[in-house]
C-alpha cells in the first residue's frame, strides 16, 4: 500500500495517515513501596502519563489500595497502541490523600519509571525499580506492568456473577461481598484478571457485567486453572475472606453450556473445622459468551521476531559523498535523507528484535578489493556477517562505507529482494510464526530491474516478508508505483499475480518537512495487517497458542 491510499481515500501530499490502532490493556502492581503515612501504611494510587509533543499528559489514574506497600491494582489502562511509532510512558506512584482517591497538593510521590509501550509489549511483563524525582532509587520499589491484547482482532470474554447466600462477616449489617478473578500462571502465580465492584449489605449479590481479554482470561489455554475469591469489604484494607472455588475456562463453558455453572464458595478453615460444612454460598454464572481471532499482538506476544534488514543505494545517480550536494553528503550538523529514514524506521523496528542486531546492505556500487560492481554486499564489508549491532551499528557502518567504494549503477534491486527471501523460505519452512522479516530499500531513483523485481516481489509475497521502499530526492518515482498493489495486483511479468500486498512506496520528499517520527509512522503503518495476512493464510497460530473452538459461544445463550 503506498501512502496515498492509507484508510482508503487520497492523502495530501506531506499528511501522514492515521494508521489503524491495536487497543492494549496494562495492569499494574508494586512491591515495596516506601510508607510515607506515619500510623497507618501508604494508600498508593498510580498515574500513567503519555509523552505528546515533548509533554507529559494525564492518560488515567488507578484506584486507590488502602493501607498497602505491595498493592495489585484491579484499574486497566487500556491504550491505542501504534506498531510504527515510539510511545514514551511514564508511571507515577503516589500515597494519596485526596477524598474519594482523588489526586491533591499533599499526595507523597512514591517514585516513577519510564518505558515504551513497545517494551511493554515486546516482553509482555515488564518490571522496574522505582526512581525518586533526584534520581535515586525509591528504596527497594518496583513497579510491574503487565500487557494485554484486546484489539478489535482479539477475543473477548462476556462475563456476570452473582452468588446466593454467602456467609455474613459482620456484626450489626450483612456482608459486603466483592469478587475476585484470578489466572494461574505457568508459575503458579496468580494474576489478577478482574475485581468486582463492591455489593452493599447483600448475601446474594448480582454483580455488574464485564468483558476480558481472553489472553487475559486464560492465555488463550481453555483449561488453565482460574481462581475465585469473595471477600467481605473492609474500608481499612483488611478484608474478610468468605469463600473460594478453582475452574477454568472450558470448565465454565460447558457447565454454562448445561444450564449448571455453579460453584460451592468454600473457606478452607471451615472446612477443616466443622463437620457438616458444605459451603459459604454459592456462586453462580449467570452470562458467558466470546468470540477469537488472533491479531497482530498475539504474534509478537507469542515470541515473533521482527526481523529488520536495510538496503541502500550506493549508484552514482546520488552525487559524489564529498560534495554538499550529495544525496550521500555526511554532514556533521545534520543527517541526510538516508540516515533519517533509517533511523526513524529502524528505532521503532529494534523493539522487537530480541538481539538488536540488524542485516545492512548496500547495492549499486563498486566495492573493495576488486572493485566489481555488487547489488548486494554487506556495508561492514564482512560476507560472513551483515548484521550490525543496533541501529547505531547500522549508521556507523554506512559511514565507514561511504569512501572505500565507488558509487557505480545500476539500480538494481531485485538481488536484495531474492537474499532477504532465502531466509524468509528458510523461516516458513519451520511451520511457526516465529520470525517475519521486513526489508527496507532507500533508494534514490527508478529501479532498472523492474522485471526480475517484480518477478522478485511476487515470489516474497508467499514469505513471511514485507517490502518498504522510500524514495530519496527529487527524481520521478511515478514508475514506482507499479510496484505497489494499491491500483491493482501486481503480477510478474510471466503474469503470475501476487498472494498479498506487501510493498508500500513512500516518497521521502512528501515527508520531508514532517516531524521525525511521520516517516516511520507511514511506512510502517501497513506490517500488522500483512503479519497477520500472511500467518491467516498459512493458518499458523502464534507459537504457545491453544485455539479455543469458535463455535462454542453459539450455544452459550444467556
Amino acid at each position: 500500500m503506498s501512502a496515498s491510499s492509507e484508510r482508503g481515500g487520497a492523502t495530501a501530499p506531506g499528511v501522514v495517515p492515521a494508521p489503524c490502532a491495536s487497543k492494549v490493556e496494562l495492569r499494574l502492581s508494586c512491591r515495596h513501596l516506601l510508607d510515607r503515612d506515619p500510623l497507618t501504611k501508604s494508600d498508593p494510587s498510580v498515574v500513567l502519563l503519555l509523552q505528546s509533543q515533548g509533554q507529559w499528559v494525564q492518560v488515567d489514574r488507578t484506584e486507590v489500595v488502602r493501607s498497602s506497600l505491595h498493592p495489585v491494582f484491579s484499574k486497566v489502562f487500556t491504550l491505542d497502541y501504534y506498531f510504527e511509532e515510539v510511545q514514551k510512558l511514564r508511571f507515577e506512584v503516589y500515597d494519596t490523600h485526596g477524598p474519594g482517591g482523588l489526586s491533591c497538593p499533599e499526595d507523597d510521590f512514591l517514585g516513577g519509571m519510564e518505558c515504551t509501550l513497545g517494551q511493554i509489549v515486546a516482553q509482555k511483563k515488564v518490571t522496574r525499580l522505582l526512581l525518586l524525582k533526584s534520581g535515586r532509587n525509591a528504596g527497594k520499589s518496583t513497579i510491574t506492568v503487565i500487557a494485554e491484547d484486546i484489539s478489535g482482532n482479539d477475543g473477548y470474554v462476556e462475563l456476570s456473577f452473582r452468588a446466593e447466600k454467602l456467609d455474613d462477616k459482620d456484626l450489626f449489617s450483612k456482608s459486603d461481598p466483592f469478587l475476585e478473578l484470578y489466572r494461574v500462571n505457568d508459575d503458579w502465580s496468580e494474576q489478577l484478571v478482574y475485581r468486582t465492584e463492591v455489593v452493599k449489605n447483600n448475601l446474594s449479590p448480582v454483580w455488574k457485567p464485564f468483558k476480558v481479554s481472553l489472553n487475559s482470561l486464560c492465555s488463550c489455554e481453555e483449561t488453565r486453572p482460574l481462581k475465585c475469591l469473595v471477600w467481605d469489604y473492609d474500608s481499612r484494607g483488611k478484608h474478610d475472606f468468605i469463600g473460594e472455588f478453582s475452574t477454568t475456562f472450558q470448565e465454565m463453558q460447558q457447565a454454562f453450556g448445561e444450564g449448571q455453572a455453579q460453584w460451592n464458595c468454600v473457606n478452607a478453615k471451615y472446612k477443616q473445622k466443622k463437620r457438616n460444612y458444605k459451603n459459604s454460598g454459592v456462586v453462580i454464572l449467570s452470562h458467558l459468551k466470546f468470540h477469537r481471532v488472533y491479531s497482530f499482538l498475539d504474534y509478537i506476544m507469542g515470541g515473533c521476531q521482527i526481523h529488520f534488514t536495510v538496503a541502500i543505494d550506493f549508484t552514482a545517480s546520488n552525487g559524489d559523498p564529498r560534495n554538499s550536494c550529495s544525496l550521500h553528503y555526511i554532514n556533521p550538523y545534520q543527517p541526510n535523507e538516508y540516515l533519517r529514514a533509517l533511523v526513524a524506521v529502524g528505532e521503532i523496528c529494534q523493539d522487537y528484535d530480541s538481539d538488536k542486531r540488524f542485516s545492512a546492505l548496500g547495492f549499486g556500487a563498486r566495492i573493495p578489493p576488486k572493485y566489481e560492481v555488487s547489488h548486494d554486499f554487506a556495508i561492514n564489508f564482512n560476507p560472513d556477517d551483515d548484521e550490525c549491532e543496533g541501529i547505531q551499528g547500522v549508521v556507523e557502518s554506512y559511514q565507514n562505507c561511504l569512501p572505500k567504494v565507488q558509487l557505480y549503477g545500476p539500480t538494481n534491486v531485485a538481488p536484495i529482494i531474492n537474499k532477504v527471501a532465502r531466509t524468509a523460505a528458510a523461516e516458513e519452512r519451520t511451520g511457526e510464526a516465529s520470525q517475519y522479516y521486513i526489508l527496507l530499500i532507500l533508494t534514490d531513483g527508478v529501479v532498472t530491474d523492474m522485471a526480475d523485481t517484480r518477478e522478485a516481489i511476487v515470489h516474497a509475497s508467499h514469505l513471511p516478508m514485507s517490502i518498504i521502499i522510500v524514495g530519496v530526492g527529487n527524481a520521478d518515482f511515478t514508475d514506482m508505483q507499479i510496484l505497489d498493489g494499491d491500483d491493482g495486483v501486481l503480477r510478474s511479468p510471466r503474469g503470475e499475480p501476487a498472494l498479498r500486498d506487501i510493498v508500500q512506496f513512500v516518497p521521502f520528499r512528501e515527508l520531508k518537512n514532517a516531524s521525525p517520527s511521520a516517516l516511520a509512522k507511514c511506512v510502517l503503518a501497513e506490517v500488522p495487517k500483512q503479519v497477520v495476512e500472511y500467518y491467516s493464510h498459512k493458518e499458523l497460530p502464534p507459537r504457545g497458542f491453544n485455539t479455543p473452538s469458535q463455535e462454542a459461544s453459539s450455544g452459550l445463550a444467556p
